[in-house]
């Protein structure tokens, strides 16, 4: 099967993107996870996240808005202590700080605002943005409501990830399921 060049490899990539990667996130926890694991893959490999993915499930109460929001300086203690998931204290206080942010707005509806308009299906991976005016738009609104470790690329990233866009390739066997899926969200 054709798969976007990055995908070929280890089974978590295969996996991340024949099942989940740019098929659309509507529900508030589930853009609220994804959001979290784009701000923890900041500065590392996407397959560190992965293959830590069910331990930050674990650590972080299944990343529920309502049970994150309420975690305290014990729980950030705990989270540094365990092994599991990638410990960085400012990561970790931000995934708190954006539980409590996102509690105060309905973040499905915030971010599927900045949809862009569809372009067309890029034939490299050198066609990709790293960055969009709408990325860079969310970015900012995000960080206006109290939202951390939300720039420009982690929102485009979150971007693809939850079915904004599809940057799956011209070539990808997966793109035209995307594409069918974004259809009911339009």
């Amino acid at each position: 099967m054709d798969r976007c060049p990055w995908a070929n490899g280890a089974p978590e990539y295969v996996e991340y993107h024949d099942l989940e990667w740019g098929r659309p996130v509507t529900d508030d926890d589930g853009l609220y996870e994804r959001l979290c694991l784009e701000a923890f893959q900041s500065g590392l490999s996407w397959l560190t996240i992965l293959r830590k993915r069910e331990a930050f499930r674990a650590a972080f109460a299944g990343f529920s808005i309502e049970a994150v929001a309420r975690f305290g300086e014990a729980d950030v203690d705990r989270l540094l202590s365990d092994a599991s998931i990638v410990r960085n204290r400012a990561k970790i206080e931000a995934t708190i700080a954006n539980a409590r942010a996102a509690s105060d707005v309905p973040l499905a509806e915030l971010v599927w605002s900045f949809r862009p308009p569809p372009r067309p299906a890029p034939r490299t991976t050198s066609e990709l943005p790293a960055t969009t005016p709408e990325s860079a738009a969310l970015a900012k609104e995000l960080k206006r409501r109290g939202f951390r470790f939300v720039g420009p690329t982690t929102v485009y990233a979150l971007m693809e990830a939850c079915g904004l866009v599809n940057d799956h390739l011209a070539t990808c066997a997966v793109r035209a399921e995307v594409e069918s899926a974004q259809r009911r969200y339009s």
